[in-house]
């Protein structure tokens, strides 16, 4: 019955437009297959939305199944008005050709998804930095992952309270550093520079004794953690103890302090070791800061240079 109608159908059209009934068939066919996938691919988006309440999930489905849907009916139209597209292996094979340039993006996103499941680069919690963006793993999806931003708009990489969707690709693509996985501890170094004529060596002794006062604590926890990181990574650091070092700049002499601790406890104990050190150096007559100079110039006004 249905075979009947719409050869009737046709018929009309061919009137209508004074072309040939196989024309007319034809576009009758591709006016159904686009009817079809718009309506298939408003039920999928509707379930999508239903499902899931996120948007940046709305925007990729919507995006990749207009592309999805754009190729299936080039392909489907094609087969209707061209013969070359009867054969079954062909029409395949071109879909599938067409199907991998369209979803390129999102098939690397779920090969990157396979990739963090099985090799596991990084865990939930996890502290990174991937495609110039560092922060804690907070969640991992198919085509993306999320970490809350550390660093960035604030000093001392604190939580910014961004929270950063970055495609799974990026694993592929871009370097990961992982702060966490393995080794949970930095090396953390903090810069202190004394004018030339300030006694260094006392300094020097009073930077360590500051520095294993407050870092010390860590490294046998750093020991432990290292034997066990060593079954799985090639790590050979030979020394985890706080160590100063001691550098001449054109400014006064730079006294670099260097310590292991745990990778979100950078800013606590460079604070701590701050103050303390302050302390200590305020004690000492012999011991000054040094600070660069910054020369004025007030140009026609006939008077000298200041500095500050």
């Amino acid at each position: 019955m249905i075979p009947q109608q719409f050869t009737q159908i046709a018929q009309n059209v061919s009137d209508y437009l004074g072309t040939s009934v196989g024309i007319s068939e034809n576009l009758l066919h591709s006016l159904v297959i686009i009817l079809v996938l718009l309506l298939l691919r408003y039920l999928m988006i509707a379930f999508v939305f239903w499902k899931s309440k996120t948007p940046s999930v709305h925007y990729n489905f919507r995006r990749y199944s207009a592309q999805v849907f754009f190729v299936i009916g080039v392909f489907l139209i094609g087969r209707v008005w061209f013969e070359g597209f009867q054969s079954i292996a062909t029409f395949l094979g071109l879909l599938s050709v067409g199907l991998a340039l369209a979803l390129r993006e999102l098939l690397t996103d779920l090969a990157g998804w396979v990739y963090i499941i099985v090799r596991k680069p990084f865990e939930m919690g996890d502290r990174i930095e991937v495609a110039g963006v560092k922060g804690d793993v907070i969640d991992k999806r198919l085509f993306t992952f999320s970490v809350i931003e550390i660093g960035n708009r604030v000093d001392a990489e604190q939580s910014t309270g961004r929270i950063i969707h970055i495609p799974n690709n990026k694993v592929f693509s871009d370097p990961v550093a992982n702060y966490t996985s393995g080794f949970p501890f930095i090396w953390h170094e903090i810069p202190v520079t004394i004018t030339y004529d300030s006694n260094h060596t006392k300094a020097k002794e009073l930077f360590q004794q500051v520095l294993e006062t407050h870092a010390e604590m860590y490294v046998h926890e750093a020991q432990q953690a290292l034997v066990q990181a060593q079954e799985n990574f090639m790590l050979k650091y030979t020394i985890l103890t706080p160590t100063i070092f001691l550098t001449v700049r054109e400014n006064g002499i730079l006294l670099s302090a260097r310590y292991l601790c745990p990778v979100r406890k950078t800013r606590a104990t460079e604070q701590a070791i701050s103050l303390d050190l302050l302390q200590k150096f305020s004690a000492e007559p012999d011991i000054r800061y040094a600070f660069s100079n910054i020369r004025l110039h007030q140009g026609g006004s006939g008077q000298k240079p200041s500095e500050a």
